[in-house]
């Protein structure tokens, strides 16, 4: 069973509570990224994503030097790494979320988009096919 260690991005992108607007606009830009953890050390306080800066940020008269922590949301669904591939699919839909955030014990680990999903079900289902193919074409 695949689990989100297999998939996730260790990479992330992110942001002190205390970030400007600006500054998590900027990291969205020139990273290509519509989301980033807010982290306090190396613990996850939040997350703001593209439509929190324009809708909570800019549509509401704050400056870019309003900090993240005014229009993040910390609220967040988070997954353990152990998580099975099904079972955060599952989640993300239900919960109507693009990103997934991996965390242990309060601390980021990783990040989960629904590309990474698309692009393991591809992979386990083209894995299928060709089996299915190969068990197919045995003579016994």
């Amino acid at each position: 069973m695949h689990t989100l260690r297999d998939i996730m991005s260790t990479d992330c992108v992110t942001v002190a509570e205390d970030s400007s607007l600006y500054e998590a606009a900027c990291k969205m830009k020139d990273n290509d990224i519509g989301f980033v953890p807010v982290v306090e050390g190396d613990r996850m306080v939040g997350v703001v994503t593209d439509r929190d800066l324009v809708v909570r940020g800019y549509a509401e008269k704050h400056s870019g030097s309003t900090s993240v922590n005014e229009v993040m949301s910390n609220s967040i669904t988070t997954a353990c790494p152990d998580t099975s591939i099904d079972e955060a699919s599952q989640m993300m839909a239900r919960e109507q979320i693009r990103r997934l955030p991996i965390v242990e014990e309060e601390r980021l680990l990783g990040v989960v988009s629904i590309g990474d999903l698309a692009t393991h079900r591809s992979s386990e289902d083209e894995a299928g096919e060709a089996l299915s193919e190969i068990s197919e074409k045995r003579v016994y």
